[in-house]
């Protein structure tokens, strides 16, 4: 990746591409300064329909979390092969955003210490279904998503992760792209609620907290409604905004009635901090850890063998990125590994009572 920086009062904004399905694709990624090389939490921030990363990014004004917060937050860019820019979750096109988003957390992960345990999705409009598709089509990399005036699509609205999956929703009721009540194109807000209520087997009734109207101008008022108690601690959230349209509450400019009472990106985040992939999926994502000084392997980008040096006795394990154990060697130094196709692995290296776990680069 090569790209140009744009320096914030409290961070940096890189601009850059990677190759995804032989498609160079771009994005903006938000490093504040209170990073020094720390793992990391991740958030995908999506726009929506006819957007960019570079409006996406200043309107939902995630910087100042991610400054005091210490996480990183990348805006990539759809494609437009119509025109306008758009996420395909599911639309019927070629494009392969679930492969692009998986590759982009594996292409930062190189070069910033992300916590793959601590990644989340979010999204305006298209961004928001784009990051429900993620659910049902990347549950192994996303600890969670969010969704501000995006639905699921009715040709994909059963398609469900094999796991819980905790859920944020902020809707306007006067949305006049995506419809709070639903259409021909988009499942109703409170079906979709229902959906991964049912899905985390939350409790029934929600506890309601009405949000403070302290901006009477925006011509809205906004209830939170938490679903809680969900298997492995997923819970499903509603901001239902009364009057609300198809904007970013907390967000400017204002457009039409943008609520003001609350700020959606301080939410998202306050939902998102609660999860990690690890709760859900036990052995995925977890951290790699760092080789005892007398260890050594090599060579890394691997084309055919990995070998290691340094240790006797070894049992050696390749997982892939989601927690599966690929090939399981016993008293051996080198793993044959050029029959795994070109990605990220992890090697366990166990001698007696002591184990690490190195991440290589299959080319």
């Amino acid at each position: 990746m090569t790209g140009f920086f744009y320096y914030a009062q409290n961070g940096v904004t890189i601009v850059d591409s990677i190759k995804s399905n032989n498609i160079m694709r771009k994005f903006r990624l938000y490093v504040p300064n209170s990073y020094t090389g720390q793992a990391v939490p991740l958030i995908l921030n999506l726009h929506g329909y006819t957007s960019n990363s570079a409006q996406q990014q200043p309107y939902s004004n995630f910087m100042p979390i991610a400054d005091s917060a210490k996480f990183l937050i990348v805006y990539p860019d759809g494609k437009a092969p119509f025109g306008q820019q758009y996420w395909n979750a599911g639309f019927g096109g070629s494009e392969n955003d679930v492969l692009f988003m998986n590759d982009l957390i594996d292409s930062l992960d190189l070069i910033y210490n992300i916590d793959l345990n601590r990644v989340y999705s979010c999204g305006m409009s298209n961004g928001g279904i784009m990051s429900y598709y993620l659910a049902c089509n990347l549950p192994n990399r996303i600890a969670a998503i969010a969704s501000v005036t995006g639905s699921m699509l009715n040709v994909w609205s059963t398609c469900a992760p094999t796991r819980p999956f905790p859920v944020m929703e902020i809707h306007g009721t006067s949305d006049g792209t995506v419809p709070y009540n639903g259409d021909g194109t988009f499942v109703p807000i409170d079906s979709v609620i229902k959906k991964w209520r049912i899905h985390n087997n939350c409790t029934v009734a929600p506890a309601t907290f009405s949000v403070p109207n302290i901006s009477t101008s925006d011509n809205s008022t906004a209830v939170n409604y938490k679903y809680i108690n969900g298997n492995m601690g997923a819970t499903v959230e509603l901001y239902k905004v009364t009057g609300g349209s198809h904007s970013w509450p907390g967000a400017l400019p204002v457009i039409a009635n943008t609520n003001q009472d609350f700020n959606a990106s301080v939410e998202i985040w306050r939902f998102f901090r609660q999860y990690k992939l690890n709760q859900f999926l036990p052995g995925v994502g977890f951290s790699e850890n760092l080789l005892k000084n007398n260890i050594s392997v090599f060579p890394n980008p691997v084309t055919e063998k990995i070998t290691v040096q340094g240790v006797s006795e070894i049992r050696l394990k390749v997982i892939d990125v989601v927690g599966k154990t690929i090939i399981a060697e016993n008293s051996v130094n080198s793993v044959d590994v050029s029959m795994l196709t070109p990605g990220i692995y992890f090697l366990n290296v166990k001698s007696g009572n002591e184990q690490s776990i190195v991440k290589f680069i299959k080319n």
